[in-house]
C-alpha cells in the first residue's frame, strides 16, 4: 500500500493532534469488484472504521469517500452539495486530463442529473409524469410483451445461451426504445458504446466517442420526431416544448442521452446479476416460484444487494458541509458510497446476506434526494416481469460454468456481467 496520508486541514480525522489510524490504506479509488456478491471489501472497513475520509481518486485527485447510510443520505439530500460535473473537483473515477475533461464539455448539453436548482427541477419537471407510479403501471403490458418476445426466442434456441445478449440486454434496450422512440434497430450499436463508455479502464478519448456516438444517433431521431412525431416520449416532450414557446432541439437530445443510457445499462445488469442470485439461492428461487407475489419484495432486496451504480452520486461541496462529524470544505469533492451504505449493519440485518423476506425498502441502489432516479418504478417493473416470466417459462434454468469464471464488469461505474452462460 501506499501510505498516503489524510491532509491535515485542522477538524477532521488525520489531522493534527487527532488520535487513531489516518491511512485506511488504498492506493486509488474506486477499487475493482472482483464478486458478483460483493462489493470490495475494503469498503466494510472504510464504513466501520473510515466513514468520511479523503482518498485518492483513479482521476489523479482526492475526494471524500462517506460510507454510512445516514451520512450518504445526508451528501444526496444537502443542498450545498453540486452534482455538476464540470466544476472543480467533481471526483474523476478514471484518469482524464483537464483538456480531455474541457473537451468533453464543448458543444454538450449538460444532461439533467448533471444540473442543480432551479434547472434541476424544470428540467425534471418535463418528463418526471412519464415515470410516475400510475403511467408505469399503464406500460405493464408492453413490458411483459417484450419479456415474452425474447423468452419466445430463447425457448426455441437450444437448450443453452449467454443470458446476457439473449435476454439481460434486450429487455431493457427494446422497453426503453419504446418509450423514448427510438428505433430498436440501432440496440446493439448504443449498447456497445454504453458499455464501453461506463469502463474506467478505457482511454478518456475512446470513452468520449462513444457518448459522442449515442448523442449523434440520438440528434438524428430527434431531428426526425420534430418533422414525423410519434406516440413516444420524446414526441410529447417536443410537443409540450412547442407550447411553451419553441423547441430546444439540443435540450431534447441531452434528456435523450440519459435516458436511453441510463435505462438499459443499469436494468440489463441487475437481471443478470438477479439470475446469477436466484440460481444460486435455490431454496430462496423454489420460494418465490411458489408464491410469484413476492417478486416485487426480492426485487427491492436484489437491489440493495447488489446496488451496481457507483458514480452517480458524486457531488462537490458548494459550501462547507458537515458531515458525519467531519467538515467538508466549499470546492472539495465528495462521493456517497451506495454500495456500501446498503450493506451497513445499523439499517439492514445480516446485511452481507441475501434475503427476499427482509423489509429492504430502505436502500439507496436509485439514489436520494432531489436526484432520485426518475425511471425507478419502471426499473422494477422490469425486474419484477423479467425475473418471475423467465423462471417460470424455462423452470429448469441452470448456471453452465463456475460462479468464479464468470467474467466481472469489475472497472465498470456500473457493476454487472459481461457473460452468463445458462441451459435449461
Amino acid at each position: 500500500m501506499s501510505g498516503y496520508q489524510n491532509p491535515p486541514t485542522g477538524d477532521h480525522p488525520g489531522a493534527s493532534g487527532s488520535s487513531g489510524p489516518t491511512d485506511p490504506g488504498i492506493d486509488a479509488f474506486p477499487l475493482p469488484r472482483r464478486c458478483p456478491f460483493s462489493p470490495p471489501a475494503e469498503y466494510a472497513r472504510l464504513r466501520a472504521e473510515h466513514p468520511v475520509v479523503r482518498l485518492p481518486m483513479l482521476g489523479g485527485d482526492t475526494a471524500w469517500v462517506v460510507s454510512r447510510h445516514a451520512d450518504v443520505r445526508h451528501v444526496l439530500s444537502n443542498p450545498r452539495m453540486s452534482a455538476d460535473r464540470r466544476r472543480p473537483g467533481f471526483p474523476k473515477f478514471a484518469p482524464t486530463t483537464e483538456s480531455q475533461r474541457q473537451a468533453s464539455f464543448a458543444n454538450f448539453r449538460p444532461p439533467m442529473n448533471w444540473l442543480d436548482p432551479p434547472e434541476h427541477a424544470i428540467v425534471r419537471r418535463q418528463i418526471i409524469d412519464e415515470f410516475s407510479v400510475r403511467r408505469v403501471r399503464q406500460l405493464r403490458a408492453m413490458v411483459e410483451r417484450v419479456v415474452d418476445t425474447h423468452l419466445d426466442a430463447l425457448a426455441a434456441a437450444a437448450p443453452g445461451a449467454d443470458l446476457v445478449s439473449a435476454f439481460a440486454y434486450p429487455v431493457p434496450s427494446q422497453v426503453i426504445c419504446e418509450v423514448l422512440g427510438v428505433p430498436y434497430g440501432e440496440h446493439e450499436f448504443f449498447e456497445q458504446r454504453s458499455t464501453l463508455m461506463f469502463r474506467r479502464s478505457a482511454p478518456a478519448d475512446e470513452r468520449a466517442r462513444c457518448a459522442r456516438e449515442i448523442r449523434d444517433l440520438l440528434d438524428v431521431v430527434v431531428t426526425d420526431k420534430e418533422r414525423r412525431p410519434g406516440d413516444d416520449l420524446l414526441s410529447r416532450l417536443l410537443y409540450r416544448q412547442r407550447g411553451a414557446g419553441g423547441v430546444d432541439h439540443e435540450a431534447v437530445v441531452s434528456m435523450a442521452f440519459v435516458l436511453l443510457v441510463a435505462g438499459h445499462v443499469t436494468t440489463s445488469n441487475m437481471i443478470a446479476l438477479s439470475v446469477l442470485a436466484l440460481l444460486t439461492h435455490p431454496a430462496r428461487l423454489a420460494r418465490l416460484r411458489a408464491e410469484p407475489e413476492r417478486f416485487p419484495a426480492a426485487v427491492e432486496e436484489l437491489l440493495r444487494y447488489f446496488t451496481v451504480v457507483e458514480a452517480a452520486t458524486a457531488r462537490t461541496a458548494t459550501a462547507d458541509v458537515t458531515i458525519g462529524g467531519v467538515t467538508i470544505r466549499a470546492g472539495e469533492g465528495v462521493v456517497a458510497l451506495g454500495q456500501a451504505a446498503n450493506r451497513d449493519p445499523a439499517v439492514f440485518e445480516d446485511a452481507d446476506e441475501f434475503d427476499p423476506d427482509r423489509d429492504a425498502r430502505a436502500h439507496l441502489a436509485f439514489g436520494y434526494g432531489r436526484h432520485v432516479c426518475p425511471g425507478q418504478h419502471l426499473a422494477r417493473l422490469e425486474l419484477e416481469v423479467a425475473l418471475s416470466r423467465l423462471f417460470r417459462r424455462l423452470p429448469g434454468l441452470r448456471l453452465t460454468a463456475e460462479v468464479s469464471d464468470l467474467p466481472l464488469k469489475e472497472d465498470s461505474n456500473i457493476f454487472g456481467l459481461y457473460a452468463l452462460p445458462v441451459a435449461w
